[in-house]
């Protein structure tokens, strides 16, 4: 029996494969290089000011990415599954690429309990039995990730849903 999960494909779909050049990501091997025109934080100062949610270090990635329609196997504004945009994340606040599929994903890093997570650590959940989903964790039980219904979002851990699918947290080595 094979897992797979929102973002269990090893390389990108045939469209985004073939305006790789020319668009804003390329395919290397299992994992997807950003460029700094996808990653900026282009978003103005007093937008940012007035916005309701504050999310940290992510607040520039929210922001870029807010709405985005969720697609499997995506990797740019048209469309993103949630470890695309979680090596997105990563990419803008961090640096670092991660793992391209929720599977490698979790193989990463260190389990760590939900009381000492912090943000920047990663979110993990078994949707179905053989379906998992990823997010990054922002602090007070909030987490960003790529809805399959919603898009790029905020949820929260306690949400009915989430609470009942929640499967571990893992924090990345940052350098």
């Amino acid at each position: 029996m094979s897992v797979v999960g929102c973002s269990s494909t090893n390389s990108v779909n045939d469209e985004t494969a073939s305006n790789a050049k020319s668009a804003e990501t390329k395919s290397v091997g299992k994992e997807i290089a950003f460029t700094n025109s996808m990653l900026k934080d282009d978003i103005p100062k007093q937008l940012k000011k007035n916005s309701s949610i504050d999310t940290g270090m992510f607040d520039g990635v929210y922001h870029t990415w807010k709405g985005t329609p969720y697609r499997l196997g995506g990797t740019t504004k048209k469309g993103i599954d949630c470890s695309a945009f979680v090596q997105v994340g990563y990419s803008s606040v961090y640096q670092m690429m991660l793992p391209r599929t929720t599977l490698e994903l979790v193989k990463k890093g260190r389990k760590i309990s939900r009381n000492n997570a912090k943000e920047g650590d990663l979110v993990f959940f078994r949707t179905s039995r053989n379906t998992r989903h990823v997010g990054i964790y922002l602090g007070n039980s909030e987490f960003l990730h790529a809805s399959q219904s919603k898009g790029v979002m905020i949820s929260r851990l306690d949400n009915p849903y989430w609470k009942r699918h929640f499967w571990q947290i893992r924090r990345m080595p940052k350098s």
